[in-house]
């Protein structure tokens, strides 16, 4: 699955930002080992992932190049979403020896975390594939690589929860308790963002009932048994969206996919991922 970068609001944006940074806080005022190198070779280089995962960072490699030297060539044997074997080729790069090796390690570390990030939602894709259920991710992201992020989740099979705290309310227990209660909450975010999803998370029953008469739009069952999602499901046919969180590993998801919920959303996702091990070494007639 390559989902576009497009689906994401400021990524490509949020791509040349997060470059810059990385760059700045990996060169400095200059990579003083790339100084042994004669400033006029030329080189090639081929990175390979030692383990199987589902690729994801196409754009970013593509924009460290392109911050250090629009001239370098990079030749891509892989897209975003791909599941790709231990040892393949991802992609090459052809051009100054130098820029190669400084741009190496801050490539590969968006590479290996996208990539992992990918990874992880497409084992947790595989284990809803046979239901209507879509996984969700959350805010849980890593700081300044949350659109990233958002995006390596598309590419791994899974679906994006709200991108931050500005396109849809998600209204919980200390919401609640400071809008003066849970009809008070979703009345006042109708009257602040017309349009904008309403959710509403709920610990009891009641506030269930509560939430479906006031008339949310999803309803995010945090940390309820099976028998109380049972009850909730049948309250809340035809009326909202229901959405369960709380404590869900791969392990509880493949518990929770025969229950006719709409959403899962797993924090998981984008914080439980382990980076994918990769390797650049340059070509022997470099």
């Amino acid at each position: 699955m390559k989902p576009s970068t497009a689906n994401i609001p400021n990524l490509l944006q949020d791509i040349k930002r997060a470059v810059r940074e990385a760059l700045a806080e990996d060169v400095g005022d200059g990579d003083i080992t790339a100084q042994l190198i004669p400033p006029e070779r030329e080189a090639r280089a081929r990175v390979i992932t030692r383990e199987d995962c589902v690729f994801c960072g196409k754009a970013w490699v593509e924009e460290v190049f392109r911050q250090l030297d629009p001239a370098m060539k990079v030749t891509w044997q892989v897209e975003d979403g791909e599941h790709v074997r231990a040892d393949s080729t991802l992609f090459e790069l052809s051009g100054n020896a130098r820029t190669i090796l400084t741009g190496e390690r801050c490539a590969l570390n968006f590479v290996q975390t996208l990539s992992g990030t990918a990874t992880t939602a497409a084992s947790y894709a595989a284990l809803a594939k046979n239901s209507d259920i879509k996984i969700l991710d959350t805010r849980k992201t890593i700081p300044g690589l949350r659109t990233a992020q958002k995006y390596a989740v598309l590419c791994g099979g899974c679906s994006n929860h709200r991108i931050g705290l500005y396109d849809a309310f998600l209204i919980k227990e200390n919401h609640i308790a400071a809008a003066g209660g849970i009809e008070s909450a979703i009345s006042q975010a109708r009257q602040i963002k017309p349009g904008a999803l309403v959710e509403v998370e709920v610990e009891s029953i009641d506030e269930l009932t509560q939430a479906l008469d006031a008339g949310a739009d999803v309803i995010m069952l945090d940390e309820f048994t099976d028998k109380m999602t049972a009850e909730a499901l049948k309250l809340a046919q035809g009326r909202a969206k229901i959405e369960i969180s709380g404590s869900v590993n791969e392990e509880r998801l493949e518990q929770l996919s025969g229950l006719a919920v709409d959403y899962i959303s797993s924090g998981s996702l984008t914080k439980h991922l382990r980076a994918i091990d990769l390797s650049l070494r340059l070509l022997p007639d470099s």
